[in-house]
C-alpha cells in the first residue's frame, strides 16, 4: 500500500515530545518493513503558532508569518529524517515532485511546510496525489472528527465515517490563514475531495492507531 502519514504538530510538538517522535519514526520504519511505500508530513505545533503571533505583533504580513511557521515544521521534519538513518531520504524535500522521486527510490520521505498560503495538511494532500497514495492517515490531538467542536460543545459526538462532500460543512474556517488549527484545513479538504484519496483521522497520542488504520481496523473517522 502507498501511504502518507500526516503527524500533527499538536501531537508531537505541543510541546516537543521526543519519546513520541521516536515512536513515530519507529512506526514509519515498521510500515516500510511491512512492504508499504511510506511518506510523512509533520507540523510545527505550538512553537509555529507562537512565532506566528510574534511575527504578527512585529507587523509582518501573513505570508511572512507563514514563512516562520514553515521553517519550524521543516526543523521537526529534519529530526525525523535524522532518526530514520539510511531508510530516510537524508534531507527534507521542499518540493513535492522531489519528494515523490525520493519515494520512488524506496526512501521514507518526511516533509514540513512548502510555501506561504499552504498548510502542512495541504502538503500532505498534494503528496498523496503525487505518489498516488492509497491512504492518508492524519494523527491529530482528537479521536477523530466530531459533528461539532468537542472543545466547545460537551455534547459533540465522534463520527465513525463521512463523505468528502459533507466534510467542509463541519468546519468553522473556509480559507487558509496563518496558524489555522482544525482537524483538516480547507484547502486540504478540497484537494482530497478532488482526488478522492481515502483518509482516516485518528488520535495520534498512540502511534499504534495509525497502524490500525493502515490495517483497515475500526479507529477514528474514515473519510471516503
Amino acid at each position: 500500500m502507498r501511504l502518507v502519514i500526516r503527524v500533527g504538530g499538536s501531537v508531537v510538538a505541543s510541546p516537543f515530545n521526543p519519546e513520541l517522535m521516536r515512536q513515530y519514526v519507529d512506526l514509519l520504519l515498521e510500515l516500510k518493513r511491512l512492504g508499504h511505500v511510506v511518506a510523512a508530513v509533520v507540523g510545527g505545533g505550538s512553537l509555529s503558532r507562537e512565532l506566528i503571533r510574534t511575527a504578527r505583533a512585529m507587523g509582518l504580513d501573513e505570508p511572512e508569518q507563514d514563512e516562520v511557521a514553515i521553517s519550524v515544521s521543516r526543523l521537526v521534519a529534519q529530526l525525523f529524517v535524522l532518526r530514520l538513518g539510511d531508510a530516510g531520504a537524508g534531507r527534507v524535500p521542499t518540493v513535492v515532485e522531489d519528494a515523490a522521486k525520493l519515494v520512488e527510490r524506496g526512501k521514507v520521505v518526511v516533509m514540513g511546510g512548502l510555501k506561504p498560503g499552504m498548510t502542512t495538511d495541504a502538503v500532505a494532500a498534494m503528496l498523496a496525489d503525487s505518489i498516488r497514495a492509497d491512504l492518508l492517515v492524519k494523527a491529530t490531538d482528537q479521536d477523530g472528527i466530531y459533528n461539532r467542536d468537542p472543545r466547545k460543545f460537551p455534547d459533540a459526538h465522534l463520527l465513525d465515517s463521512l463523505r468528502f462532500d459533507d466534510l467542509a460543512k463541519l468546519f468553522e474556517a473556509d480559507r487558509h490563514r496563518a496558524g489555522i488549527h482544525q482537524i483538516l484545513d480547507p484547502e486540504a479538504v478540497r484537494l482530497l475531495q478532488k482526488r478522492r484519496v481515502k483518509t482516516v483521522v485518528v488520535n495520534g497520542s498512540k502511534p499504534e492507531n495509525v497502524l490500525l488504520a493502515v490495517e483497515g481496523r475500526r479507529v477514528g473517522t474514515v473519510i471516503s
